[in-house]
């Protein structure tokens, strides 16, 4: 039972306010101070671009994890760039990411991928402070010296994306002072290389709840299977997990509650989800417009005489793709700015609208790519040029939430609902 101070008085065992505590006894832990996290260096950005595609091609072939662009990323400061400044972050917001990802997107989209969950996970965090505060304060300690990537784990074998609803299969069985979790995971971004994976599971109690479960890499019972086999992205790793009774505290859990049928997610976390994603595959658009017209430079046909750049014909599709990419540029940096708001009707608005903007700036992204690979026609699917790895990238655009289908089914219903015809009048009414 714990004693309960009444009006005026202290708590037994604690000395009143303002009085030293009794001879000999230890004075109460005072907080620690917030970990020193190394300040984002914006500036750096083109040079980490550069730096990073440098070893796309590499890890591409190899379908290896992209170590070294990680630690590039977190010594610019850029990995814990959005943790609250409560606790010694620098509390970017998703302008700023925005930014981030779009250049990072440009030199390895892998490692762009695996940083904008971290950052994510950051950002959800300095608006909830839903994670334990010690397991927080232990991530933070560790992400001042070196990489600690956060990625949360929600995708199943038969659940799918559970933003279309479901429970997940995966069971947190609590066993007095810890859970144990069994289950099986896939599309793990970053598998290998996590500092703490967010496993989303169910309890086996009746009715269940479902929360996140902060598991350690390395922990007994867990095992990484590398079949990430992929078209695009092969770098980035997401391999399947399977968990064996892996053990976590008890208070080790984010958001644990009941079910709920959107998945667990709100407009705010959705538009951090679609900006960054956007904003990251442009930059991969982006990174096939620098090629192409370094190529349309480079190549003087024997018949011409001079660059294909000095056709109108290439001068207006290299023009379409341009107008087409600043087009959705602008719009994904007005939102999140937007959505950065203090004015909170501002700031809903912006996240309303950010799943149409992820239709617009793939859509772009894609097209873009396309074109440039249907102008240059066998130079642009040739592996000995970056085109085809960076058409093999952005089509990975479309996985992600929100996919397409689900953006126009609620665009168009809510179109619709706004000219949909009055009820008629009843008899007697």
């Amino acid at each position: 039972m714990t004693a309960t101070a009444q009006p005026g008085t202290a708590p037994k065992g604690t000395a009143p306010k303002g009085t030293a505590p009794p001879q000999g006894t230890a004075p109460p832990p005072q907080p620690s101070a917030p970990p020193q996290l190394a300040p984002p260096d914006l500036g750096r950005l083109p040079e980490l671009t550069a730096a990073l595609a440098d070893h796309a091609d590499e890890h591409d072939r190899d379908a290896s994890f992209p170590h070294e662009g990680v630690a590039a990323v977190h010594a610019a400061g850029l990995l814990t760039a959005t943790v609250g400044r409560e606790h010694g972050g620098p509390g970017a917001g998703l302008a700023d990411t925005v930014r981030i990802l779009q250049a990072l997107g440009a030199g390895d989209p892998a490692v762009a991928l695996v940083t904008a969950m971290t950052l994510f996970t950051h950002a959800a965090e300095a608006r909830t402070r839903a994670w334990p505060a010690r397991a927080y304060a232990e991530v933070l300690a560790e992400s001042a010296g070196r990489p600690v990537l956060l990625n949360a784990l929600r995708v199943e074998p038969d659940l799918g994306s559970p933003v279309r609803g479901g429970l997940p299969a995966t069971v947190a069985r609590l066993r007095g002072d810890h859970w144990e979790l069994t289950g099986h995971k896939i599309f793990s971004t970053g598998a290998e290389a996590l500092g703490r994976m967010l496993v989303w599971a169910r309890t086996d109690e009746n009715p269940p709840r479902v929360g996140s479960f902060l598991v350690h890499p390395g922990s007994a019972g867990l095992r990484i299977l590398p079949t990430w086999d992929h078209l695009g992205l092969r770098a980035s790793r997401s391999d399947d997990v399977l968990l064996d009774s892996v053990r976590v505290p008890a208070g080790d859990v984010v958001g644990l509650a009941g079910p709920d049928p959107g998945g667990g997610r709100n407009a705010v976390v959705g538009a951090w989800n679609a900006l960054g994603l956007t904003a990251l595959y442009l930059g991969v658009a982006r990174a096939a417009q620098h090629w192409l017209t370094g190529f349309l430079h480079q190549r003087t046909p024997t018949a011409l005489g001079a660059p294909l750049a000095a056709l109108p014909r290439f001068q207006t599709a290299v023009g379409e793709i341009d107008t087409a990419l600043t087009g959705a540029e602008r719009l994904v940096a007005a939102l999140a700015q937007a959505a950065d708001a203090d004015a909170e009707e501002e700031a809903q608005a912006a996240a309303e609208a950010a799943g149409a903007a992820k239709v617009i700036g793939t859509r772009a992204a894609i097209g873009a790519v396309e074109q440039a690979v249907a102008l240059v026609g066998n130079h642009g699917l040739t592996r000995a040029h970056p085109l085809q790895r960076h058409l093999r990238d952005v089509l990975c655009s479309r996985v992600h939430t929100p996919q397409d289908d689900m953006v126009l089914l609620a665009a168009g219903r809510a179109a619709l609902a706004r000219r949909a015809p009055a009820p008629a009048p009843t008899e007697g009414s």
